[in-house]
Protein backbone atom coordinates (compact mmCIF):
# COMPACT_ATOMS: atom_id res chain seq x y z
CA UNK A 1 0.00 0.00 0.00
CA UNK A 2 1.48 3.35 -1.36
CA UNK A 3 2.08 5.16 2.21
CA UNK A 4 0.93 8.60 2.53
CA UNK A 5 3.93 9.67 5.10
CA UNK A 6 7.23 9.60 4.67
CA UNK A 7 10.46 10.78 6.21
CA UNK A 8 13.07 13.22 3.82
CA UNK A 9 16.87 12.05 4.53
CA UNK A 10 18.43 15.08 2.19
CA UNK A 11 22.40 14.06 2.61
CA UNK A 12 25.55 16.38 2.86
CA UNK A 13 26.20 16.86 -0.89
CA UNK A 14 22.56 17.83 -1.77
CA UNK A 15 22.33 20.64 0.87
CA UNK A 16 25.32 21.58 0.08
CA UNK A 17 26.33 21.67 -3.20
CA UNK A 18 23.04 20.44 -5.12
CA UNK A 19 20.09 21.45 -3.43
CA UNK A 20 17.94 21.42 -6.60
CA UNK A 21 18.11 18.14 -6.86
CA UNK A 22 17.10 17.91 -2.81
CA UNK A 23 13.96 20.00 -4.06
CA UNK A 24 12.90 18.24 -6.95
CA UNK A 25 12.67 15.04 -5.07
CA UNK A 26 10.04 16.80 -2.63
CA UNK A 27 8.50 18.12 -5.46
CA UNK A 28 8.11 14.36 -6.86
CA UNK A 29 7.04 12.81 -4.04
CA UNK A 30 4.26 15.37 -3.22
CA UNK A 31 3.08 15.06 -6.24
CA UNK A 32 2.16 12.01 -5.86
CA UNK A 33 0.32 12.77 -3.14
CA UNK A 34 2.87 11.88 -0.32
CA UNK A 35 3.50 13.88 2.88
CA UNK A 36 7.47 14.61 3.32
CA UNK A 37 8.98 15.33 6.57
CA UNK A 38 12.31 16.97 6.49
CA UNK A 39 13.83 16.70 9.87
CA UNK A 40 15.55 20.01 10.42
CA UNK A 41 18.20 18.94 12.40
CA UNK A 42 19.60 16.66 10.20
CA UNK A 43 23.06 16.54 9.52
CA UNK A 44 25.70 13.72 7.98
CA UNK A 45 24.72 9.81 8.00
CA UNK A 46 28.33 8.55 9.37
CA UNK A 47 29.77 7.90 6.13
CA UNK A 48 32.62 9.47 6.29
CA UNK A 49 33.74 8.58 9.89
CA UNK A 50 32.58 4.64 9.17
CA UNK A 51 34.42 4.56 5.42
CA UNK A 52 37.75 6.21 7.48
CA UNK A 53 37.62 3.62 10.15
CA UNK A 54 36.32 5.71 13.12
CA UNK A 55 33.67 3.92 14.52
CA UNK A 56 32.78 6.05 18.05
CA UNK A 57 32.55 9.12 15.76
CA UNK A 58 30.45 7.31 13.26
CA UNK A 59 28.38 6.55 15.83
CA UNK A 60 27.88 9.55 17.46
CA UNK A 61 27.01 11.04 14.16
CA UNK A 62 24.58 8.21 12.94
CA UNK A 63 23.08 8.03 16.63
CA UNK A 64 21.65 11.93 16.40
CA UNK A 65 19.95 11.26 13.17
CA UNK A 66 18.70 8.13 14.55
CA UNK A 67 16.83 10.09 16.97
CA UNK A 68 15.25 12.72 14.19
CA UNK A 69 13.13 9.26 12.50
CA UNK A 70 10.72 8.21 15.66
CA UNK A 71 7.80 7.15 13.75
CA UNK A 72 7.05 4.33 11.64
CA UNK A 73 7.71 5.46 8.23
CA UNK A 74 9.67 5.17 5.21
CA UNK A 75 12.80 6.89 5.21
CA UNK A 76 13.67 7.96 1.27
CA UNK A 77 16.95 8.79 1.04
CA UNK A 78 18.15 10.39 -2.34
CA UNK A 79 21.52 9.10 -2.54
CA UNK A 80 22.54 5.42 -3.06
CA UNK A 81 25.89 5.71 -0.94
CA UNK A 82 23.80 7.25 2.31
CA UNK A 83 21.56 4.86 2.00
CA UNK A 84 23.89 2.29 2.39
CA UNK A 85 25.22 3.50 5.13
CA UNK A 86 22.01 3.56 6.84
CA UNK A 87 20.32 0.71 5.23
CA UNK A 88 23.31 -2.07 5.60
CA UNK A 89 25.99 -0.54 7.95
CA UNK A 90 24.12 0.69 10.75
CA UNK A 91 22.94 -2.96 12.32
CA UNK A 92 26.83 -3.27 12.05
CA UNK A 93 27.60 0.21 13.25
CA UNK A 94 25.38 -0.60 16.29
CA UNK A 95 25.91 -4.10 17.28
CA UNK A 96 25.70 -4.45 20.72
CA UNK A 97 24.92 -1.12 21.68
CA UNK A 98 21.53 -0.46 23.79
CA UNK A 99 20.11 1.27 21.13
CA UNK A 100 21.03 -1.59 18.55
CA UNK A 101 17.45 -2.28 18.21
CA UNK A 102 16.34 1.39 17.48
CA UNK A 103 18.99 1.80 14.88
CA UNK A 104 17.85 -1.91 13.34
CA UNK A 105 14.00 0.05 12.93
CA UNK A 106 15.67 2.97 11.23
CA UNK A 107 17.55 0.52 8.96
CA UNK A 108 14.46 -1.54 7.69
CA UNK A 109 13.13 1.14 6.67
CA UNK A 110 15.25 3.12 4.52
CA UNK A 111 14.99 3.52 0.57
CA UNK A 112 17.10 4.64 -1.64
CA UNK A 113 15.06 7.44 -3.67
CA UNK A 114 14.22 5.50 -7.26
CA UNK A 115 13.66 2.54 -5.57
CA UNK A 116 11.06 4.11 -3.60
CA UNK A 117 9.58 5.85 -6.91
CA UNK A 118 9.89 2.07 -8.95
CA UNK A 119 8.70 -0.27 -6.27
CA UNK A 120 6.47 1.63 -3.69
CA UNK A 121 4.86 4.49 -5.38
CA UNK A 122 5.03 2.55 -8.95
CA UNK A 123 5.23 6.19 -10.60
CA UNK A 124 3.63 6.92 -14.05
CA UNK A 125 5.61 9.34 -15.85
CA UNK A 126 5.19 11.66 -18.86
CA UNK A 127 8.07 13.42 -20.82
CA UNK A 128 7.10 17.11 -21.64
CA UNK A 129 10.69 17.58 -22.41
CA UNK A 130 12.71 17.98 -26.13
CA UNK A 131 14.07 14.46 -27.58
CA UNK A 132 17.67 13.94 -25.59
CA UNK A 133 20.49 11.43 -25.18
CA UNK A 134 21.31 10.84 -21.62
CA UNK A 135 24.00 8.38 -20.35
CA UNK A 136 23.28 6.84 -16.69
CA UNK A 137 25.85 6.24 -13.90
CA UNK A 138 24.97 4.36 -10.97
CA UNK A 139 26.95 4.27 -7.97
CA UNK A 140 28.88 1.09 -6.64
CA UNK A 141 26.47 1.45 -3.33
CA UNK A 142 23.50 1.52 -4.99
CA UNK A 143 24.21 -0.90 -7.26
CA UNK A 144 25.98 -3.44 -4.87
CA UNK A 145 24.77 -2.22 -1.33
CA UNK A 146 21.08 -1.42 -2.12
CA UNK A 147 21.03 -3.40 -5.36
CA UNK A 148 19.16 -0.81 -7.30
CA UNK A 149 20.79 -0.44 -10.14
CA UNK A 150 18.25 -0.83 -12.33
CA UNK A 151 15.74 1.99 -10.97
CA UNK A 152 17.15 5.11 -12.82
CA UNK A 153 16.51 3.18 -16.59
CA UNK A 154 13.09 1.89 -15.39
CA UNK A 155 12.31 5.11 -14.38
CA UNK A 156 13.73 7.02 -18.03
CA UNK A 157 12.52 4.08 -19.80
CA UNK A 158 9.22 5.64 -18.97
CA UNK A 159 10.05 9.06 -20.57
CA UNK A 160 9.27 8.82 -24.46
CA UNK A 161 11.56 11.60 -25.39
CA UNK A 162 14.85 10.06 -23.06
CA UNK A 163 17.22 7.71 -25.62
CA UNK A 164 19.65 6.19 -22.97
CA UNK A 165 22.77 5.82 -24.62
CA UNK A 166 24.87 2.82 -23.28
CA UNK A 167 28.38 2.77 -22.18
CA UNK A 168 31.10 0.86 -22.41
CA UNK A 169 32.63 -0.78 -18.30
CA UNK A 170 29.66 1.22 -17.16
CA UNK A 171 29.44 -0.95 -13.89
CA UNK A 172 32.95 0.30 -12.88
CA UNK A 173 33.56 2.94 -10.35
CA UNK A 174 34.29 6.45 -11.00
CA UNK A 175 37.01 6.80 -8.94
CA UNK A 176 35.15 8.82 -6.12
CA UNK A 177 34.41 6.50 -3.44
CA UNK A 178 34.10 9.30 -1.15
CA UNK A 179 37.58 9.30 1.39
CA UNK A 180 39.03 7.26 -1.30
CA UNK A 181 39.31 10.38 -3.70
CA UNK A 182 41.60 12.22 -0.74
CA UNK A 183 43.46 9.27 0.08
CA UNK A 184 44.65 7.89 -3.26
CA UNK A 185 44.43 11.05 -5.78
CA UNK A 186 46.29 9.24 -8.58
CA UNK A 187 44.72 6.26 -8.73
CA UNK A 188 40.86 8.41 -8.38
CA UNK A 189 42.23 10.31 -11.13
CA UNK A 190 42.67 7.36 -13.23
CA UNK A 191 39.51 6.09 -12.74
CA UNK A 192 37.40 9.02 -13.56
CA UNK A 193 39.81 9.83 -16.66
CA UNK A 194 38.72 6.28 -18.01
CA UNK A 195 34.83 6.99 -16.61
CA UNK A 196 34.44 10.17 -19.08
CA UNK A 197 36.47 8.55 -21.83
CA UNK A 198 33.66 5.87 -22.63
CA UNK A 199 31.09 8.44 -21.26
CA UNK A 200 31.94 10.90 -24.16
CA UNK A 201 31.84 7.86 -26.64
CA UNK A 202 28.39 7.25 -26.21
CA UNK A 203 27.60 10.96 -27.59
CA UNK A 204 24.96 11.64 -24.62
CA UNK A 205 24.67 15.52 -23.75
CA UNK A 206 23.35 14.74 -20.56
CA UNK A 207 24.46 12.48 -17.25
CA UNK A 208 22.22 11.31 -15.13
CA UNK A 209 22.97 9.10 -11.34
CA UNK A 210 21.16 8.85 -8.26
CA UNK A 211 24.17 10.07 -6.24
CA UNK A 212 26.03 13.27 -5.76
CA UNK A 213 28.85 12.63 -5.00
CA UNK A 214 29.34 10.40 -8.57
CA UNK A 215 28.15 13.60 -9.99
CA UNK A 216 30.32 16.14 -8.25
CA UNK A 217 33.37 13.80 -9.29
CA UNK A 218 32.30 13.30 -12.67
CA UNK A 219 31.01 16.58 -13.87
CA UNK A 220 34.46 17.72 -12.12
CA UNK A 221 36.58 15.64 -14.41
CA UNK A 222 34.41 16.98 -17.15
CA UNK A 223 34.87 20.63 -16.31
CA UNK A 224 38.69 20.11 -16.01
CA UNK A 225 39.02 19.13 -19.45
CA UNK A 226 36.55 21.48 -20.91
CA UNK A 227 38.77 24.44 -19.26
CA UNK A 228 42.33 23.07 -20.30
CA UNK A 229 41.35 21.13 -23.64
CA UNK A 230 38.43 22.97 -24.47
CA UNK A 231 36.28 19.77 -24.55
CA UNK A 232 32.69 20.49 -24.28
CA UNK A 233 30.67 18.99 -21.01
CA UNK A 234 27.83 16.67 -21.07
CA UNK A 235 25.37 18.96 -18.64
CA UNK A 236 25.38 16.32 -15.28
CA UNK A 237 22.19 16.37 -12.89
CA UNK A 238 20.90 14.07 -10.07
CA UNK A 239 18.01 12.10 -11.71
CA UNK A 240 15.43 13.75 -8.93
CA UNK A 241 16.34 17.10 -10.69
CA UNK A 242 16.00 15.18 -14.51
CA UNK A 243 12.47 13.85 -14.01
CA UNK A 244 11.25 16.89 -12.19
CA UNK A 245 12.24 18.96 -15.43
CA UNK A 246 11.00 16.70 -17.86
CA UNK A 247 7.60 15.53 -16.09
CA UNK A 248 5.85 19.18 -15.69
CA UNK A 249 3.23 20.12 -18.33
CA UNK A 250 3.72 23.74 -19.62
CA UNK A 251 0.89 24.93 -17.33
CA UNK A 252 2.39 23.55 -14.20
CA UNK A 253 5.99 25.28 -15.18
CA UNK A 254 4.10 28.72 -15.37
CA UNK A 255 2.40 28.72 -12.14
Amino acid sequence: MKPDTIYFFGTCLIDLIYPQAGVSAVQLLQREGVKVIYPQAQTCCGQPAWNSGYRDEARKVARAQIKLFPKDLPIVIPSGSCAGMMKTHYPELFKGEADEAEALQVANRVYEFTEFLVDVLQVDLKDFGEPVAVAVHTSCSARREMGVADKIEQLLGQLSKVEVKEQAYKAECCGFGGTFAVKQPEISAAMVADKILHLRATGATQLVSQDCGCLLNISGAFAYQANHEGKTAPKAQHIAEFLWDRTQAAEEMKS
